[in-house]
């Protein structure tokens, strides 16, 4: 498709959603965001006023019933969806979890249905709708876009399953939710299905203080507090957030990218503690206190990042760049109060 000019981005104050944002505006589009927290909203504009005249907010309180995504692609000519509830803090997986992601999803597409202008929808999905959980090395195998995991929708639902499998579950049946649409109704508009592992690096979005850092950061600056013993990480994969914005947008452009599946992933696996040797090396007024402990990385299976990266363009950062980058603006914020 030709490049659009005006994006809707859902989830646009949060971690991955804000850097899609500042992507989005650099390259010249205009920006909608839409999120639940209008006063966010306005704190990013404030905090970018070369960009003020391209860029505003929507609030949407219930991606679930949300009569307000018919008035919020008004006028829009592509939508990036990232926007989805992350939690392990669960009571109920399907309450909290599955049902919202999956609803979700199809609340944007019907949205975008609306919209005859709209040609493409760029979801943000996830390695954990890729992931075979029970599939190991050797044999060496490779997991690319044409993989899913095999998790079942019972199982997933299941009330004894833990959060972070309900989660794993939450992803892939909200894109598959996705895929569905497409082929149940003679949409106007394509697909592109982005499906990052651990996502790393600074924060552009309204942060009060390092204790309100997302999920995937806070681990690294437990890590660099003194965290021990030091996590496991699940897989050895991860991407830069700023690469992935970048693979975002991108996406939008090109008419041989709609329809695809991509996994951006930088070719440099990790562990926490390579982290941890990182923040030591990197921030002396640290090294006393980052545990310092030997991880074996798994190195028994891999993940196609080099198709992301080549028909996405994408140059992915070195893991060092990423985790001192983080941490170099986590040591500024830790002293800010709420």
């Amino acid at each position: 498709m030709d490049k659009p000019g005006f994006v809707l981005v859902t989830g646009a104050t949060g971690f991955i959603g804000a850097h899609i944002v500042d992507a989005l505006l650099a390259r010249g589009f205009r920006v909608r965001g839409a999120t639940r927290s209008l006063s966010k909203g306005q704190s990013m504009i404030q905090a970018r006023p070369e960009h003020a005249h391209n860029l505003e907010f929507v609030q949407i309180d219930d991606f679930q019933n949300p009569g307000g995504l018919f008035d919020a692609v008004k006028e829009v000519d592509a939508v990036i969806h990232t926007a989805s509830p992350f939690t392990y803090d669960t009571t109920d997986n399907v309450r909290e979890l599955i049902l919202p992601a999956i609803n979700g999803v199809r609340a944007i597409m019907e949205a975008a249905q609306s919209n005859p202008q709209i040609r493409r929808v760029v979801i943000t999905s996830s390695f954990a709708a890729v992931l075979d959980a029970s599939r190991h090395g050797p044999p060496y195998f490779t997991y690319t876009g044409d993989d899913w995991s095999p998790l079942t929708y019972q199982d997933a639902a299941n009330p004894t399953t833990n959060a972070v499998i309900a989660y794993r579950g939450s992803k892939k049946f909200a894109e598959l939710e996705a895929w569905d649409y497409l082929r149940e109704h003679k949409a106007q508009f394509d697909l592109v299905s982005l499906c990052p592992p651990m996502t790393f690096g600074p924060v552009v979005h309204p942060v009060k203080n390092v204790n309100k850092l997302n999920e995937s950061n806070a681990m690294l600056w437990r890590i660099a507090i003194g965290a021990s013993p030091l996590p496991v990480s699940r897989v050895p994969f991860w991407v830069d957030v700023r690469d992935l914005a970048i693979a975002h947008v991108n996406a939008l452009m090109g008419k041989e990218h709609g329809g695809k599946r991509y996994i951006p992933s930088s070719p440099e696996r990790f562990s926490y503690g390579v982290a941890a040797r990182i923040i030591a090396g990197k921030f002396p007024q640290l090294r006393d206190q980052v545990t310092q402990e030997e991880q074996a990385i798994d190195e028994t299976y891999g993940l196609d990042g080099e198709t992301a990266g080549c028909e996405l363009d994408v140059l992915y950062h070195a893991f060092s760049d990423t985790v001192s980058d983080l941490i170099a603006q986590a040591i500024v914020m830790k002293d800010v109060k709420d």
